[in-house]
């Protein structure tokens, strides 16, 4: 390795550890994601450690929530970010995990570049800055390294492909499953290598048995690994949650709006980033490519840039009204979200980035000058997606905030009973954090559970899912969250101790409530028709460390 090249990496490897210092330096005053982490996953961890359950039975059930949630529905005993959040607390293991999948996407990515893609010595900025940012990008917490993990799993499988592969290759196939997930992002990746793996046997005529059984080892690994999932989609018998979804109801030219929006935005689970600074340069690179077509670099180049719109293209379209008589025929297509395909497009936008960089490198003194540029600003633009930065503007609560253990440890000592003795439930704000405080509830976000208790759940809040169509279909055609829903609350979930919102008709049915264990109802708004429907305000709870005020009621 050049002597210029370390130093790009060491510059790089600096940038990185920037990028992550708020959550070592602010510890659990950091400000990270709410949705679909600090709302569910986070709690998740907290619940399933707290449990006991943590290697249980097939049929095990976590008391603490809903009466008894399956076992199965937290997922793995073997993924290494429930050991995380089962050794360090929760912010530690957070920051632990953001350092673990944002090194190894670096890694990943530079491999892949150096060995398959851009090796020549005059490539290394190209490699390195298309490596960081990467290494950069706005990934979804909970998934490790499911999508920004691909790049090393691509470069072992390439390399077993062409049969140049060590020991190396083989040991990141066996350990990637332990920090990655199946169905977020690795069925999809592996699928792909099984269509390669064909095209060599159709095209080139080649039976490539090492890279057949590459692609056997890591999925029966994962398979192995997840065998809770596997359990549960093949051999469940009682109907779940995710029955009743009802994803394809979009009309065609609904669709091809969703295409280009994905293709320009992308999706928040998987946030590339690249509309301002990414897609011209690929774009400006597809017309240079155009002349050179036949050459390996443009080919390519021009490969990706078409798969990366046909991945956006398939997410869309698998919302088309048009599928859903089979997947009614079909639950498998229901209960799995086949349109995940597109969680390959960070992987191919970012090695479509490199690429394109390379293609403007060779057009000469003008066009080199707009590497280092496009990279910079894509760099800039990254680091304001930097958790601490983006969601302290938006002003999201921060960890300490949004969980404010102080605050509901004395709404615990108010009422003075071991939590699994009652059951309660939360309106104006996440299930989760009760959860995470230890009570039991009656409410939940959570993507797998039986579906009878939905149907119970139900009788609760019918009058209010009456009163707004919106709650109503989200709830019966999606029903992950499990909540006191209120219209005139709609679907928001934080309403801050600042807030003014008060609810003057709340139309839940508090005796199935209490047949079903509840007692205790935590608001972080007044509900103003509180006697009416036999609820009793026990007291308020606030102070400085808590995002929330919260009235304690009583069901009479």
């Amino acid at each position: 390795m050049e002597r210029n090249e370390r130093v790009a990496i060491g510059i790089a490897m600096l940038l990185l550890a920037i990028y992550l210092s708020p959550l070592y330096v602010l510890g659990e005053n950091a400000h990270i994601r709410v949705h679909d982490n600090m709302d569910s996953n986070i709690a998740w961890y907290k619940v399933l450690t707290r449990s006991g359950e943590l290697f249980g039975p097939i049929n095990a059930t976590i008391p603490q929530v809903i009466n008894g949630l399956p076992r199965n529905a937290f997922g793995t005993e073997f993924s290494g970010i429930v050991w995380l959040h089962a050794l360090f607390p929760s912010m530690v293991a957070y920051a632990l995990s953001q350092t673990i999948t944002r090194v190894f996407a670096f890694i990943g990515m530079y491999l892949l570049l150096k060995r398959h893609f851009l090796p020549a010595k005059e490539s290394y900025l190209i490699r390195v800055g298309a490596s960081l940012t990467f290494a950069l990008t706005p990934f979804w917490p909970s998934g490790m390294l499911s999508t920004l993990g691909m790049p090393l799993a691509l470069w072992a499988f390439l390399t077993i492909r062409k049969g140049e592969a060590t020991w190396k290759e083989w040991l990141v196939l066996v350990l990637l499953p332990f920090y990655a997930s199946f169905v977020l992002g690795f069925f999809f990746f592996l699928t792909a290598m099984a269509l390669l793996w064909l095209r060599d046997v159709l095209v080139r005529k080649q039976w490539n048995w090492p890279f057949f059984g590459a692609i056997a080892l890591m999925t029966s690994i994962f398979l192995a690994i997840e065998y809770r999932l596997v359990y549960s989609l093949v051999f469940g018998e009682e109907p779940t949650s995710r029955n009743e979804f009802l994803s394809s109801r979009l009309s065609f030219f609904h669709c091809v709006r969703l295409t280009f929006k994905n293709y320009l935005l992308g999706h928040t689970h998987v946030m590339t980033v690249h509309t301002f600074v990414i897609l011209p340069i690929l774009w400006i690179a597809f017309f240079f490519a155009l002349a050179k077509r036949n050459e390996t670099l443009e080919k390519q180049f021009l490969f990706l840039f078409v798969l990366n719109f046909v991945l956006s293209t398939w997410y869309a379209f698998w919302f088309y009204k048009g599928w859903q008589p089979l997947k009614e025929r079909f639950s498998l297509l229901n209960t799995f979200n086949f349109a995940r395909f597109h969680f390959l497009r960070p992987m191919v936008i970012y090695l479509d980035f490199a690429l394109a960089l390379q293609i403007l490198w060779q057009r000469g003194i003008k066009w080199r000058r707009v590497v280092p540029v496009a990279l910079a600003l894509q760099l800039l633009i990254l680091g304001g997606f930097n958790e601490e930065i983006r969601y302290r503007l938006i002003g999201t609560p921060s960890f300490k905030e949004f969980y404010a253990e102080h605050l509901f440890q004395q709404i615990k000592d108010y009422i003075g009973k071991p939590p699994s003795s009652y059951r309660v439930a939360s309106v104006g704000l996440h299930p989760a954090i009760a959860q995470y405080n230890g009570f039991y509830t009656l409410d939940t976000y959570n993507n797998f559970y039986p579906l009878s208790y939905k149907y119970q759940f139900r009788k609760i809040i019918a009058k209010e899912l009456d009163k707004s169509p919106v709650l109503k279909d989200y709830f019966d055609h999606w029903g992950n969250r499990v909540y006191l829903f209120s219209a005139e609350l709609g679907k928001h979930y934080m309403f801050r101790k600042t807030s003014h919102k008060k609810i003057h008709h709340f139309d839940i049915n508090t005796k199935v409530f209490k047949q079903m264990g509840g007692r205790y109802i935590f608001s972080s708004v007044p509900i103003m028709n509180a006697k009416q429907i036999h609820l009793r305000l026990l007291k308020t709870f606030s102070d400085k460390q808590s995002a929330w005020k919260i009235y304690l009621y009583e069901v009479e």
